[in-house]
């Protein structure tokens, strides 16, 4: 299962649409919403994992105990794990986390007071299927999860480069458009390209989603 797969499956739209009736927010702004935090978490965590041994076996041992892909099949499970959703966001983001929030809500029109507990649903969607495709994918310790976690990423840039006319490009150019001052005409491989560090210098410069991600994992 592709990342691609996750934003555009039943999962994804089945949770997009309990935000949208529990908030009010808009099911297109809650999917562009999860099209740029699941790769922004995993990023975090590829990185987490890759800096520090520590912090590789913590996220293994999460993800054997508490993330073993279930709730892709039971999606309902994001609502009653919101609590939980906000702790993982705390840990992944750390000190950086009100700042990411501040500019997700910018460049998705959602508002702060409903950004955190929107992510908070996604959260343990995301952390699900890293669990998942950390089983199917045989990796069994934490030394194995940043090349997994940068397989997640480079697979779904190479699937968006692949499939310009993926239906999540139209949602993605409606809700972000506006912020996007990339020209690949692609957007779901603009946000993949971000937080990659493949968005050159100009990109960044201008602010945006690109802006947004460079800055976030440091200017790569």
């Amino acid at each position: 299962m592709s990342l691609i797969d996750l934003l555009t499956g039943s999962a994804g739209n089945q949770v997009a649409s309990e935000a949208e009736n529990k908030f009010g927010i808009s099911k297109n702004q809650v999917i562009a919403l999860l099209a740029v935090a699941a790769p922004l978490v995993i990023s975090y965590l590829r990185k987490k994992s890759q800096e520090s041994s520590n912090e590789a076996e913590a996220l293994n041992n999460a993800l054997d105990k508490d993330h073993d892909g279930s709730i892709l099949n039971d999606p309902s499970q994001a609502t009653a794990r919101q609590q939980e959703g906000g702790s993982i966001l705390d840990h992944v983001f750390g000190g950086q986390k009100a700042s990411v929030e501040n500019q997700l809500s910018q460049n998705t029109g959602i508002s702060m007071d409903k950004i955190g507990p929107i992510l908070a649903m996604l959260a343990p969607l995301i952390m699900g299927y890293i669990g998942k495709e950390k089983q199917s994918n045989g990796v069994t310790s934490g030394g194995g999860l940043g090349d997994l976690l940068g397989g997640i990423l480079g697979n779904a840039q190479n699937q968006a480069q692949a499939h310009s006319s993926n239906p999540l490009n139209d949602i993605l150019g409606s809700v972000l458009g506006g912020g996007q001052q990339q020209s690949s005409g692609n957007p779901l491989n603009d946000i993949l390209g971000s937080v990659l560090g493949g968005g050159s210098q100009q990109q960044q410069s201008q602010g945006g989603l690109g802006g947004l991600l460079g800055s976030i994992l440091g200017g790569k």
